[in-house]
């Protein structure tokens, strides 16, 4: 058995590291005019750390955009940042602390970096004057959404998630130490990361985020926020690619389990990174549901 999940998890990286992160198809974004002038950067204290975010559109629908392991809104949400609708949409593309332009401090992973992720993200939105947010979550970023959605119910309006899971398994644990070293990615999938963070801090944070994932398969059940999936109140999207190397299928269909009401969308071809290969398609999708 384990030749064989072996096997699977060394095909599911070599996969993984073509797909991982978005320099496949998003080029690294320079500064916000890249976007377009409609797109201001600006950052804001928040909870003792000053949180960077990217702001376009004049929508009365507040969105934000949460990116995943190492994410940034600039190398992680191109083509939304860009193109959803921006008469109906005011998006939000952030930073968590110690990713992209959040720093200092340096990113660590204590036990609670997703609730304290999912805190500074919701905090952010109510520093800006938003009412009432949706959330827009990849990967790492859908953890976080789910347990901003969890924690604080009458904030948050709508969800999409994909690449997301709520606990940790074995299978999990193999994928994630196929790419703790970042030297055996491709160069096109390094060079926007390497590019933001300089390669030093983005070797040693991938690292760093290994061992912070992996705590969480020595707790019970493996839980990440499984407990919390019952309290998600909001209308709830949940997107999977089913060639996505990085989170099985079963990921998807645990949260769409526990998740109540919530809908489960498949893309045939789509991986890890979905929304920027498919990106008119990812677009359309969730704002019709977000409409």
């Amino acid at each position: 058995m384990a030749e064989v999940l072996g096997g699977r998890a060394v095909r599911q990286v070599r996969l993984l590291l073509s797909v991982l992160k978005p320099g496949n198809h998003v080029p690294h974004a320079g500064p916000a005019a890249a976007f377009g002038t409609s797109v201001t950067s600006a950052k804001v204290a928040v909870n003792g750390v000053h949180l960077h975010y990217q702001r376009t559109g004049e929508g009365e629908h507040a969105v934000l955009l949460l990116p995943g392991m190492l994410g940034s809104g600039e190398t992680d949400f191109g083509p939304q940042i860009k193109n959803l609708n921006k008469k109906l949409f005011t998006v939000v593309a952030w930073d968590p602390r110690g990713y992209g332009h959040s720093r200092p401090p340096d990113r660590d992973f204590p036990l609670d970096f997703f609730e304290r992720d999912a805190k500074d993200a919701v905090d952010l939105m109510k520093t800006l004057k938003f009412q009432k947010v949706s959330l827009l979550g990849w990967s790492d970023g859908g953890i976080t959404a789910l347990i901003a959605a969890a924690r604080y119910p009458s904030y948050i309006n709508k969800m999409v998630i994909w690449g997301a899971n709520a606990y940790v398994t074995e299978e999990d644990e193999t994928i994630y130490q196929g790419i703790r070293d970042v030297s055996k990615w491709s160069e096109r999938t390094r060079k926007p990361l390497e590019t933001l963070y300089g390669y030093d801090y983005f070797s040693k944070t991938c690292e760093k985020w290994v061992d912070g994932i992996k705590q969480f398969k020595h707790l019970s059940d493996g839980n990440i926020c499984r407990h919390l999936l019952p309290l998600v109140q909001c209308p709830t999207l949940i997107v999977h690619g089913e060639k996505d190397p990085l989170v099985p299928r079963f990921h998807a269909d645990f949260i769409h389990k526990h998740v109540r009401g919530s809908r489960l969308h498949l893309m045939p071809e789509g991986k890890h990174n979905l929304h920027l290969r498919f990106a008119n398609e990812f677009n359309k999708l969730a704002e019709d549901f977000l409409q």
